[in-house]
């Protein structure tokens, strides 16, 4: 019961942060010599006006795809993480967090390989003249495979395992220690706001941590789209993005990640928390204990830190 709650709440989480989303890939990974978006709202304003409402949910099937997989490893492993621990605390609460990042990177990182691929085919063409290059995201990888193999399969597997590693490590510390310090009970009335606050909050912090690692990820991703490799390492997609446009490129989309990593993390919350009250009215109000346990992991995805997160 708590693994679907878990999924309908990522589900949730992903129909609201996945337009935050697309804006940040683009402004992450777009052409310093000839910019397509002044900004964060200029870029939401060019996708709609471009390629309608739609262009803002390019590529979300793939995380939609990958979801009930990626809960159920985060789930899975941050649970018999602490049970090995035994002792509750904010490091062990690190631990258990960086275990499951770490682990369920198997299918993050295609899945988001994917999601890059379609959210940047047509960038900057109309709706009526666009290329579709990928049918969907199945599609998407299926091509990467036999062009490529499994090595680009896992394109940018090296970066998402330093993003997603400390990353869930991060949120998952966050929220015990604002669930700590919140002193949330379970008879107090300000219960789900506090959750939600500590989620979303907790999902800042933990793309703050790594978003430099996050920008460099995704324009490795996203590198061949329009039939052009840039970069042939994680250092020199580095090198290059610094003497191109200095140390402010690891502030790309920064913006629209903050925007987003509040909302989908409440949007997580607050569903997974009225799911569990409504199928488990007896026991529902124990998701508010202080330190986390298994059932009630908020999700990175998308946070991205997905993570989920995102």
């Amino acid at each position: 019961m708590d693994f679907l709650a878990g999924c309908m709440g990522g589900a949730a989480g992903v129909l609201v942060g996945h337009p935050f989303d697309t804006v940040k890939v683009r402004l992450q990974v777009q052409s310093v010599d000839k910019p397509l978006y002044r900004g964060t709202f200029h870029c939401f304003q060019s996708i709609i006006r471009q390629e309608s409402m739609l262009g803002l949910y390019k590529g979300i099937g793939s995380p939609m795809m990958g979801l009930t997989f990626i809960n159920a490893i985060v789930f899975g492993v941050q649970g018999n993480t602490m049970r090995m621990l035994s002792e509750d605390t904010p490091m062990n609460q690190f631990l258990a967090g960086a275990a499951a990042g770490a682990i369920q990177c198997v299918i993050c990182c295609p899945m988001e390989l994917a999601k890059t691929q379609m959210q940047m085919q047509g960038t900057g063409e109309k709706k009526s003249s666009s290329r579709k290059v990928y049918k969907n995201s199945l599609d998407c990888l299926a091509r990467i495979y036999q062009r490529e193999g499994l090595r680009g399969v896992n394109r940018g597997m090296v970066t998402t395992l330093i993003r997603e590693t400390p990353g869930f490590g991060v949120y998952f510390l966050a929220y015990d220690l604002l669930t700590r310090s919140l002193g949330c009970e379970p008879e107090d009335p300000y219960m789900i706001p506090k959750l939600l606050f500590a989620g979303g909050m907790s999902g800042i912090a933990s793309w703050l941590s790594t978003y430099p690692v996050d920008v460099i990820k995704s324009r490795l991703q996203a590198d061949g789209v329009g039939g052009k490799y840039q970069y042939s390492s994680i250092m020199d997609c580095t090198r290059k993005s610094i003497q191109r446009e200095g140390w402010r490129v690891f502030t790309r989309g920064l913006t629209s990640t903050l925007l987003r990593a509040f909302p989908v993390n409440a949007a997580t919350f607050a569903t997974v928390t009225l799911f569990l009250l409504y199928v488990r009215p007896d026991d529902g109000p124990k998701d508010c204990e202080a330190a986390p346990g298994p059932h009630h992991a908020p999700l990175q995805q998308q946070a991205q830190p997905s993570s989920l997160f995102s």
